[in-house]
């Protein structure tokens, strides 16, 4: 299956722009050069007086097939399919029809009125040999299965030079109006302005215009499909999507300055410098959501007290906690920092100025992840810091605050999704398990070291499946110490096969780079090969994947990590 996707910009896309040219070129000698302006085309619109529209064919990440590449008129709604080819070399069978459904799609949904385009004629009279006219009927009847056919009765296939001059098509879009002359001649007035302005005079533009005088336009009748006379719809999924991925500059102002402490913003830096650049992805705008969404995973008493003591703390000095009073709830201390280990499980995860906001901020982020989900998009990561997974309902620690991933699995959920929450980080999501521990409307798969040896040592028990209603629908796969790769994506296959046939409708993945070797608080032995492993496999559910962003704390592993992970996620959905 090939995935097609638009390339808006030049911009970060050199690799891909070089597969485009090569690929024209091999097809286009004729007019080879032309390649060489494709960056300018995509970047600078209104200097040559219509926005370009490319769209590539994809195989796993980064790989291209082939592309089209349209001319899309504003101001008369219309389009003209400028150019459209297939990297023969790699056997791309399927990929023309794949790219014009695209071609088609992406025209609907610009609510464009029709949409026109070039073939060599099929008469016999007007074609020098066999194969050219056996290539020319072939281009043609492929068209006609959309219902795009020749315009007849104008002056369009007057050459300009010598040679024969193409055939003028036209794709309604599925509409059921014909073609009216006012419309077509305004559409082949600025293709010619356009495409052939620098060789076609004013006055062969205005002769081959005014020879338009049907009204309507006439279509030729169909010479190889019978029922190409009749309107064809528009296929919808074909043009893909983007990956996209948010990110929110917020999480810096939560840095603490001590040693040890590997928590830091430098982690989605080294993410986003990988993500951004990478041609499957697209950046998408980050919401702010109210407090309110806060509680409907976490206790209204821990949000307000993470807010408050966080908001009358120091700027300089973050506070650990170190007295735990949980055993005596009606008897909390009444100094909040001190109070800290009412709400935390650790003496690790400091209480910071702007702890709160940074992680208001990864719950933006992981919402507007999850928005995306809803809106379409079949892949969205969420760039989340302060990570989540250790937040429990009413408790923070892990270097986590409130709980990223099962905050968008609740959003997802309330809006009928039916969730699954896989937790691939080194560390049990001890939080996300907490949280829909008594439920059945969401699965929680997690596979991490087992809790004998591995944070947070009291969670994460095979025998531990759910309660109540949740009965069976919490699963915890532990590992052993120094796991190997091989031994670990054994349990990850067991794993996909418990969500699998739990048939959710969305996956949420709480990733955690902490699972590769090297990192200073795992003990698994997944090498970037083993990442991408999990991505491709993860891409076999067919369902729509939101990524929030958990641990790992080498930024080589993360470097090398997300991109393995992420190429395996896009290659296994082609």
């Amino acid at each position: 299956m090939i995935r097609i996707r638009r390339v808006h910009t030049s911009l970060g896309q050199d690799d891909v722009l070089r597969q485009v040219q090569v690929i024209f070129r091999a097809n286009f000698s004729a007019v080879a050069s032309y390649a060489d302006k494709i960056p300018n085309l995509l970047d600078e619109p209104v200097s040559f007086g219509y926005r370009t529209v490319l769209l590539v064919a994809e195989k796993g990440l980064g790989r291209i097939v082939g592309f089209a590449m349209v001319m899309y008129f504003t101001e008369i709604k219309s389009a003209f399919l400028d150019f459209m080819a297939v990297d023969t070399t790699t056997g791309g069978r399927g990929v023309g029809g794949a790219l014009y459904e695209a071609v088609r799609e992406f025209c609907r949904n610009s609510q464009a009125r029709g949409l026109y385009l070039e073939a060599l004629p099929d008469d016999p009279k007007l074609v020098q040999t066999a194969g050219e006219l056996a290539e020319n009927r072939r281009r043609l009847k492929f068209y006609e299965r959309y219902g795009t056919r020749p315009i007849e009765g104008t002056a369009y296939e007057t050459a300009i030079g010598g040679g024969s001059a193409p055939h003028l098509l036209f794709d309604g879009l599925g509409r059921e109006k014909p073609l009216g002359r006012k419309e077509g001649q305004a559409a082949v007035r600025l293709i010619l302005e356009k495409k052939y302005g620098h060789i076609a005079s004013p006055e062969y533009i205005r002769m081959v215009t005014d020879s338009i005088r049907d009204d309507p336009v006439r279509i030729r009748a169909p010479r190889y499909v019978p029922a190409a006379d009749k309107p064809q719809a528009v296929l919808s999924k074909r043009l893909s999507r983007p990956f996209g991925y948010a990110i929110s500059i917020n999480h810096q102002v939560h840095h603490v300055h001590e040693r040890g402490y590997v928590e830091r913003p430098a982690r989605i830096r080294a993410l986003a410098a990988v993500v951004a650049p990478l041609s499957v992805f697209e950046p998408v705008k980050v919401r702010h959501f109210p407090e309110s969404v806060l509680r409907t995973v976490h206790d209204g008493d821990f949000v307000a007290y993470l807010r408050t003591v966080c908001e009358k703390l120091s700027p300089t000095t973050p506070v650990y906690p170190y007295v735990f009073p949980i055993r005596r709830p009606e008897r909390r201390p009444k100094e909040l920092a001190i109070r800290a280990g009412y709400y935390c499980i650790d003496t690790f995860t400091p209480l910071y100025k702007h702890a709160y906001d940074a992680a208001r901020s990864a719950v933006d982020v992981a919402l507007s992840s999850a928005e995306e989900i809803l809106n379409g998009r079949h892949v969205a990561y969420a760039l989340c810091r302060p990570p989540g997974h250790h937040a429990e309902r009413r408790v923070f620690g892990g270097f986590c605050y409130f709980n990223n991933a099962a905050l968008a699995a609740e959003h997802l959920v309330r809006r009928g999704y039916k969730a699954a929450v896989f937790d691939v980080d080194f560390h049990h999501g001890n939080g996300t398990q907490d949280i829909f521990y008594r439920r059945s409307d969401v699965l929680f798969v997690s596979i991490h070291g087992h809790p004998n040896f591995a944070y947070p040592y009291f969670s994460g028990f095979r025998d531990e499946t759910g309660e109540g209603p949740g009965l069976g629908f919490n699963r915890n796969f532990p590992l052993p110490e120094q796991c190997s790769e091989e031994r670990y994506l054994n349990t990850f296959s067991d794993a996909c096969d418990v969500i699998v046939r739990f048939k959710p409708d969305v996956l949420i993945v709480s990733l955690g780079f902490d699972i590769m070797k090297g990192d200073p608080t795992g003990e698994v032995m997944l090498t970037a090969r083993g990442m991408e492993t999990i991505g491709r496999r993860l891409a076999t559910m067919k369902v729509p994947v939101l990524v929030v962003q958990e641990g790992g704390y080498t930024l080589r592993n993360l470097r090398r990590g997300v991109r393995a992970f992420f190429a395996g996620l896009a290659a296994g959905q082609t």
